[in-house]
């Protein structure tokens, strides 16, 4: 059956390059073609998520940057970026990528109100499913741990909060934004409860080190409950999972790695340099001396990419594919952005490649993380 297509669709185009199988991405409006299904590879295929029975995308699209303005979008939220970030749904959706993720304190100053991230990307939803009821979204948020929730109860009453702004009666993947130090019993017996009474298909966490990971772990699985995933800071120049016992265990133990910030917040992308730094909070962490330090790295990253036409993204994106049970979630502010994130599926860099990149990195002085990694 012929794939139907409305809209922009993302069509991966494959051809020889030497020895490598090179797949470069257009888009075409109004493609309807089997040949767009023949052409999808395994690493497109969805991941199922730890021993949950959800599965995503290999790629999801992180919403961290819909509507707030405490980190992202130069502090200011208006008309013009609320219609790119649906360009940037609708394009993801197009491209087959249908894993979003937020937060119920992303948004305008953590707002809960109109320009929160969850109703945004309820409203995205709902009116994509206006034009295609067939479509299907899986939708990922997550709980604050904040100093007055305490108990279990805290949790369903925020996922239902969370549910309400969304516009939904379940959500896909629900997720400990990050431990407390005052409820974590508690919390890990509300996510269970919410999997118990329907509101949520998986429960994951987010931010968790080794130990609090291992706990979580067995005490779902008194419940016969699955641990679904951990979330944490992962890319190339940001492999504190590697070091810190999170990715072992999550192979050990059967747990899903979701990558926040894998493109390490634009830095990888190879549009800055030490004389054009990002703007923001970010300038405090990639500085005009981290980026001179990081050029070695970007220029080889280039280098690999256009032997596989392929941008620096996109060979960034890939590296983490191409570890095992990783799900990164490159945030996309536009459709060209949401467009360039599906070029890094349907290929895999090359065994030495990805061991060179990360011998490169390991140069590389890393950054500093989120503090709550150490809680």
């Amino acid at each position: 059956m012929a794939l139907q297509v409305s809209s922009a669709t993302c069509f991966f185009r494959v051809f020889s390059h030497g020895n490598r199988r090179v797949h470069t991405t257009t888009v075409r409006r109004g493609v309807a073609s089997e040949d767009f299904a023949a052409l999808k590879s395994s690493e497109e295929e969805k991941l199922k998520l730890g021993a949950s029975e959800l599965k995503v995308t290999r790629l999801g699209i992180g919403a961290w940057s819909w509507g707030d303005t405490s980190y992202w979008n130069n502090f200011e939220w208006d008309d013009r970026k609320l219609k790119a970030a649906k360009a940037a749904f609708d394009t993801s959706v197009d491209c087959d990528i249908t894993f979003f993720d937020t937060a119920e304190v992303y948004g305008s100053r953590l707002s809960l109100g109109a320009i929160n991230s969850e109703t945004l990307l309820g409203r995205f939803i709902k009116e994509r499913k206006e034009k295609d009821p067939k479509v299907e979204v899986a939708v990922a948020t997550k709980f604050a741990a904040l100093p007055w929730r305490l108990g279990r109860q805290s949790v369903l009453n925020a996922l239902k909060d969370s549910l309400c702004r969304l516009g939904v009666s379940s959500v896909e993947l629900y997720q400990l934004h990050w431990p407390g130090v005052w409820g974590n019993e508690g919390y890990i017996d509300g996510l269970g409860d919410a999997v118990e009474q329907g509101l949520v298909k998986a429960v994951g966490v987010s931010n968790y080190n080794e130990r609090r990971l291992r706990d979580a772990y067995e005490k779902l699985k008194k419940r016969g409950i699955p641990l679904a995933s951990n979330q944490v800071n992962y890319s190339l120049i940001y492999r504190a999972p590697e070091e810190n016992g999170v990715k072992v265990a999550c192979d050990e133990l059967g747990i899903s790695l979701i990558a926040y910030s894998p493109i390490a917040q634009g830095v990888l992308t190879g549009k800055y340099s030490p004389e054009n730094p990002p703007a923001g909070p970010r300038s405090r962490i990639y500085t005009p001396e981290f980026l001179t330090r990081l050029q070695p790295l970007l220029n080889r990253i280039r280098e690999i990419g256009e032997g596989y036409s392929k941008t620096p993204t996109q060979v960034a994106l890939n590296w983490l594919i191409a570890q095992e049970n990783v799900v990164p979630i490159p945030g996309a502010k536009t459709a060209e952005q949401a467009e360039e994130f599906a070029g890094a599926l349907g290929w895999r860099l090359a065994d030495e490649e990805i061991y060179e990149l990360r011998s490169l990195a390991s140069e590389i002085r890393p950054v500093t993380g989120f503090p709550v990694e150490n809680l």
